[in-house]
């Protein structure tokens, strides 16, 4: 069936994608362990911690076996120090295996990459700098190449052989969402066929999440309480919330025209149906709700839906208090007393930076297609905030339009509306 928009535009759809999270680097065993109410977040051990250090725990990315994947293990992948373009460069080759796409050069100048990293790989500058200022080591030559954000997309350039637009969407939180919606308007402009869309971020560095607990960004337990579960500390809506837990992943999404799908032969399951963009014009960290509200509301509108449409919302929910009451209110304002069940997935998986809305949108599409919606764990009703967050556990749902919100540091708001192809 061709899909339109209400313009009669044929809307994108989705042919592959792939991730790797705290709750695993294999797609369908992340499903399960989610599906499973089964938490990502552990003790921080990516460096050694003071006793002083703020922060104790976090969402770690399981070492990835490459004798699967030679071409990660190759000499020149040792120059590319920070995991950042290890993983990103996993997701991309087996989401572009899912997708059933070959980029020949007939097509390598038609496939954009709008692939993104929020944090970048600030791991290996930091080490640089430590070795100048201790033992007036000079950096090596790759460490600017390794810091520098735009280099993903290019690295995944030089993998994938794409020629097209090259592109960093970088929105903080929300990259990966804009990643998405960045490709579709290059697809829209007739500037690709193919788009390689996602992000990824490592930002377990330690002046990075030092830095958000001195912000009061990242979860802290009360005094004396250091004993807390690390697996019950990200509580997105609860009442007893308390920061969000810093964590790692990286997600790819493949995205492409509507036509070029049919004429290759490719069956896809999901489509973007509608996406908007705001900037809050307001606080450098606290949302807005007038625009985040909007930002809602365009999404919806764009689909060429009713808000009654929306089977459900997969939240940006960090699980700080002020982020997560805006967008209630948000989603109040858009529903009224009929919002529909809320996942918040950093729940499970903790804050992936700009990696986490593109995780995001690929398990709201696994449950789409598996006719279930993931639980938001931890969770305890917040009477300011009445909400449905599927706080019994997975639930059988059956979804055709799913709402996917998704907020970043600066005012950057994100919104997709994903639809199941019957």
């Amino acid at each position: 069936m061709t899909h339109h928009d209400k313009t009669g535009r044929k809307r994108p759809v989705i042919l592959g994608y792939d991730a790797v999270s705290p709750l695993g680097t294999n797609l369908e065993s992340q499903w399960q362990h989610a599906a499973a109410e089964e938490s990502g977040i552990g003790p921080l051990t990516r460096f050694p911690l003071s006793p002083n250090f703020p922060v104790k725990i976090a969402g770690q990315v399981a070492h990835v076996d490459t004798t699967a994947y030679p071409f990660l293990a190759s000499r020149d992948m040792a120059l590319w120090t920070s995991p950042l373009f290890k993983h990103s460069m996993l997701v991309v080759h087996r989401a572009l295996l899912q997708s059933g796409i070959e980029i020949t050069p007939d097509l390598a100048p038609r496939v954009a990459i709008t692939f993104s990293s929020a944090v970048g790989g600030l791991d290996v500058l930091l080490r640089a700098d430590r070795l100048l200022m201790t033992e007036g080591k000079l950096p090596h030559p790759f460490t600017n190449p390794n810091s520098c954000v735009s280099m993903v997309g290019g690295k995944i350039s030089i993998m994938t052989g794409a020629t097209g637009p090259l592109v960093s969407t970088i929105t903080a939180c929300s990259t990966g969402c804009t990643s998405v919606i960045i490709g579709a308007l290059l697809l829209e402009q007739d500037m690709a066929d193919v788009a390689i869309c996602g992000a990824a971020d490592f930002p377990l560095v330690e002046p990075i999440v030092a830095g958000f607990a001195t912000m009061n960004g990242a979860y802290r337990p009360k005094e004396g309480q250091d004993t807390d579960n690390p697996a019950e500390a990200s509580r997105p809506f609860s009442v007893n919330r308390r920061g969000f837990v810093v964590s790692e992943g990286a997600g790819c999404i493949i995205l492409a025209k509507h036509d070029f799908a049919k004429t290759h032969g490719l069956t896809p399951a999901i489509e973007l149906a509608g996406w908007a963009m705001t900037g809050d014009a307001h606080h450098f960290v606290a949302p807005n709700l007038d625009t985040i509200h909007r930002t809602i509301d365009k999404s919806i509108a764009g689909a060429g839906l009713a808000p009654s449409a929306i089977d459900a919302v997969n939240a940006h929910g960090t699980s700080t208090k002020i982020g997560d009451k805006v967008e209630w209110e948000a989603l109040r304002n858009t529903f009224g007393a009929n919002i529909p069940p809320v996942s918040a997935n950093k729940s499970q998986i903790g804050h992936a930076m700009g990696a986490s809305s593109a995780l995001e949108i690929i398990l709201a599409m696994e449950g789409m297609q598996k006719g279930y919606i993931l639980p938001t764990i931890n969770y305890k009703e917040d009477p300011e905030l009445p909400l449905d967050c599927v706080s019994e556990g997975t639930r059988p749902l059956s979804q055709e339009y799913v709402l996917k919100n998704s907020f970043g540091f600066g005012g950057c708001n994100a919104c997709v509306v994903l639809h199941r192809i019957h």
